[in-house]
């Protein structure tokens, strides 16, 4: 079970990650929608496991790569948003959340 705290930071990360996602690294994944659907912080607040849906799914490898090629930047520029409230910038790992892809599975045998 997370803290409280850990789950504000959790909630701050995600919401960072995805407007730097938005923003900074829009032209590194032009074509692609990634979203940024959960975020776990270790409870020393070291480590960050960040879950992105990818469409289209595709793709997702091909844009997980480049997530993680530019993980050093996303980790900087999230380092200059949240210095305020940690000492520390977590290490950021990043892993496809394929819950979309398996609905949309699901919802296109079940019409079939």
């Amino acid at each position: 079970m997370d803290s409280t705290r850990q789950q504000k930071i959790a909630r701050q990360i995600q919401r960072d990650i995805a407007e730097i996602f938005q923003k900074e690294l829009a032209d590194a994944l032009r074509g692609s929608l990634v979203t940024v659907t959960t975020v776990r912080v270790s409870p020393d607040l070291a480590y960050a496991k960040i879950y992105i849906s990818i469409f289209p799914f595709e793709r997702s490898e091909q844009v997980l790569a480049t997530i993680k090629e530019q993980g050093w930047l996303v980790r900087k520029l999230l380092g200059g948003r949240i210095r305020n409230q940690l000492k520390v910038v977590p290490e950021l790992e990043f892993f496809i959340d394929d819950s979309l892809e398996y609905i949309n599975n699901i919802d296109n045998l079940l019409n079939k």
